[in-house]
């Protein structure tokens, strides 16, 4: 027990587990030296054409085509390569060529439109880009080419690099794709630029690279300002999968299925980088589709997935469910948001699987807390799990600084190996997450409990104050998520001048389902205390979500605020 005089500060323990001093281009090696013949990544795309199979040994020698053709590209050790694309295997290869070379892999959100892209290109110092054409409809080649429209007039852009007034840094634009686009690269162009790098300047530049270098940089959501570039090393990505996948007892014979996306630290980390820490198989889908991952599920015997909660409630809801044979799916990780009870006694009832709850950020390098597998079913569902290894947390009261006591309320601070390094170029931001003690402040509210698990209570932002009383919206949504008729529920508050907030309720039913305002409310006065009923409910079809499936409040919350009219609303938060 690492926990002193009832204080909510858990002081860091190994767990048995040792820290290890690999870099990512190392682990690629060694597994491909293990077990060379074995299964490592599989698309499974007939209705596009896309059949891919690759062994280990595969794995490796197509990882390593790229990283010599970066080279020979000019990437320099620290030089930044952004991905603008969904999962597709070209991803994959970046991310494990990129770590070999000492290049620093920028991760972009899918949702991106033209100003943010511009941005995260701008502050992220971005040398060279590799992007998909377009993407439901929104064309990413043509926003570049209005970003930097010297790139359209480039006539040779293999001899020639970019030279753009509004993206100066910006050397090489490539194309995820067959065909020939003005001034872009395409993916083959840089694959057969290994001819002209020998296997010994690989070597030479893969073993200059340091555990603790900077590998990737991922931006934040910048739902409360702008995006933040988030710098992890390869220490800190190794270290957290193998912790994570020792503490959830995964094996190397797990067939993995995800449509988690890459760009997110549980896509990049919890996909790509676990499966390849245990040896095993990883079948990605190019992006979310229920159905898509409930057949990959069957067709390639999927025994452990990494979900987010709305990702399984779509599956658990689709009306094709029952017609999928979901037997070899034992393992489940889901976390990223509060994960309501009822969920996980479905998935227990309906599918057979455990799941075991990931807690994390991508400031922290992904899990901060996470369940033990054979965890009680009534400990994970009641919380988010213990601390990993080698890292320390403690709930501090947010007003005072001071450490609480079990079973009080505050923010969560974290300290460990697996904090970021910082902001890039934002020394005042990275000052007021990451304190002079080295503390993360995550902005979640947490409860520690005696034996020290945690149980979240929702962001510090998220809290609705009403007549002075503190409401979790997590607590309200679990409750509402028990009702037969609800799929889905989303608390937010609303300004109101008398309470200062109030509580609103947005509902999505399940398929064929009706239900009336005034039965909610009743059901709700019945079981939870007064201050909690919502005042307000609003029944919707489906919610914002961000690209990796978490649900966008603030949206909602905006949303609201305009539709009500409350936005001169005296005391109204900003989102």
């Amino acid at each position: 027990m690492a926990l002193r005089n009832n204080l909510a500060h858990w002081e860091a323990e190994a767990f048995g587990t040792e820290l290890i001093e690999m870099t990512l281009g190392e682990l690629l090696d060694r597994r491909a030296d293990e077990i060379p013949d074995k299964e490592a990544l599989v698309y499974h795309y007939p209705e596009f054409g896309l059949e891919l199979r690759l062994n280990y040994r595969q794995y490796r020698d197509t990882v390593n085509q790229l990283a010599k053709g970066l080279l020979a590209l000019g990437i320099k050790k620290g030089d930044h390569i952004a991905v603008w694309a969904t999962n597709v295997p070209e991803w994959v290869f970046l991310e494990l060529a990129v770590s070999k070379i000492g290049g620093v892999l920028v991760t972009i959100n899918t949702n991106y439109r033209k100003a943010e892209i511009e941005y995260a290109l701008k502050q992220g110092d971005i040398k060279a880009l590799f992007l998909i054409e377009e993407l439901r409809g929104f064309s990413y080649l043509n926003a570049i080419y209005e970003i930097a429209p010297e790139l359209n007039q480039l006539s040779d852009p293999l001899g020639q690099e970019l030279h753009s007034e509004n993206l100066p840094r910006l050397k090489r634009v490539v194309l995820l794709g067959k065909e020939a686009k003005p001034g872009v690269l395409g993916y083959a162009h840089v694959t057969a630029l290994a001819e002209q790098v020998s296997d010994a300047e690989l070597k030479a530049r893969q073993a200059s690279v340091n555990v603790h270098d900077v590998v990737q940089m991922q931006y934040t959501s910048g739902t409360t300002g702008f995006p933040k570039a988030v710098m992890l090393t390869h220490y800190s990505l190794v270290n957290q999968s193998h912790i994570a996948c020792s503490r959830g007892a995964l094996t190397a014979q797990e067939r993995y299925v995800t449509s988690m996306p890459f760009f997110h630290i549980a896509g990049s980390l919890g996909a790509i980088i676990y499966s390849l820490f245990l040896g095993s198989t990883l079948i990605p889908l190019i992006a979310f589709d229920p159905v898509k991952q409930l057949e990959l599920f069957e067709k390639e015997r999927g025994s452990f997935t990494f979900a987010v909660p709305t990702m399984l409630v779509a599956m658990l809801n689709h009306p094709r469910f029952a017609e999928f044979n979901l037997t070899s799916l034992k393992n489940i990780f889901t976390g990223a948001t509060p994960v309501p009870v009822v969920l996980m006694e479905q998935i227990k009832e309906r599918i057979g699987a455990d799941c075991s709850i990931v807690f994390g950020l991508t400031e922290t390098t992904g899990a901060i807390t996470q369940s033990f597998y054979n965890d009680s079913f009534t400990l994970k569902s009641a919380t988010v799990g213990l601390t990993i290894p080698h890292t320390e947390i403690k709930i501090v009261n947010p007003g005072t600084g001071e450490t609480c006591q079990c079973g009080e309320s505050g923010e969560l601070w974290t300290r460990g190996y697996a904090n970021m390094v910082g902001y890039y170029n934002m020394p005042d931001k990275t000052a007021e997450t990451l304190d002079a003690d080295g503390w993360l402040h995550t902005g979640d509210l947490a409860v520690m409990r005696p034996d020290g698990y945690i149980n979240i209570a929702g962001r510090v932002k998220d809290m609705i104050i009403r007549g002075g009383e503190n409401i979790y919206p997590a607590e309200i949504e679990a409750f509402l998520m028990r009702h037969p008729k609800i799929a889905e529920a989303q608390i937010v508050g609303l300004p109101d001048e008398f309470m200062g907030e109030e509580v609103c309720a947005l509902i999505r039913l399940k398929p064929g389902e009706t239900v009336s305002e005034d039965e909610l409310r009743d059901h709700c006065k019945a079981n939870i205390a007064r201050h909690k009923v919502p005042k307000f409910f609003r029944f919707v079809e489906a919610f914002p979500l961000t690209a990796s499936g978490k649900v966008q409040k603030f949206v909602l919350r905006n949303q609201l605020i305009k539709e009500m009219g409350l936005e001169n609303v005296a005391g109204m938060k900003t989102a």
